[in-house]
């Protein structure tokens, strides 16, 4: 009991929970979900950002984003570049709007050459290899939450390189 915690609250403390206690529990947690709900999405875009195949991957750091104008058409005005670095690899990705929903990525990874490409997002995992140049392509991808899971190549052994999370 501190100095300024009433007796009776360092008693009721102790005691088992009971249908009073239920009660006031679920009218709180309905207070809550009316005036602060959980964001639609949040538990999911938790649990793909904290999910890893395996503990011993290496995070990569994103480096830098920009955008670069005009890059495929008249019609689509802009894609953004990201950079990844780990120790072992250095990944740079573009983003290119196709449509409202789906974008293409063209991605380049040094020293590349049979890297192992999973993209991963909230729905699904899209599998390629890095082409001797290190380049690879996933197209019509539906925007949301992303990340990149990189395999270099068992002889090259570097590693499990995983990215962030990146909205596409």
């Amino acid at each position: 009991m501190t100095p300024t915690e009433p007796r009776w609250l360092t008693e009721l403390s102790g005691e088992p929970v009971d249908r009073f206690d239920e009660d006031v529990l679920r009218r709180t947690a309905a207070l809550y979900s009316t005036l602060d709900p959980v964001p639609d999405g949040l538990v999911q875009r938790v649990q793909f950002g904290i999910t890893l195949d395996a503990l011993e991957a290496e995070v990569a750091e994103l480096q830098r984003s920009g955008e670069l104008v005009g890059v495929r058409s008249e019609e689509i005005s802009t894609a953004q570049t990201v950079t990844f670095t780990s120790s072992v690899l250095t990944t740079m990705i573009t983003i290119t709007p196709v449509s409202d929903e789906l974008v293409r990525l063209d991605g380049w990874i040094a020293p590349g050459g049979g890297v192992e490409v999973e993209l991963r997002t909230v729905d699904t995992t899209l599998r390629t290899t890095a082409d001797a140049d290190g380049r690879f392509v996933f197209e019509n991808v539906r925007r949301g939450l992303a990340k990149f899971v990189l395999r270099a190549p068992s002889s090259a052994g570097q590693g499990v390189v995983v990215t962030p999370s990146i909205e596409l």
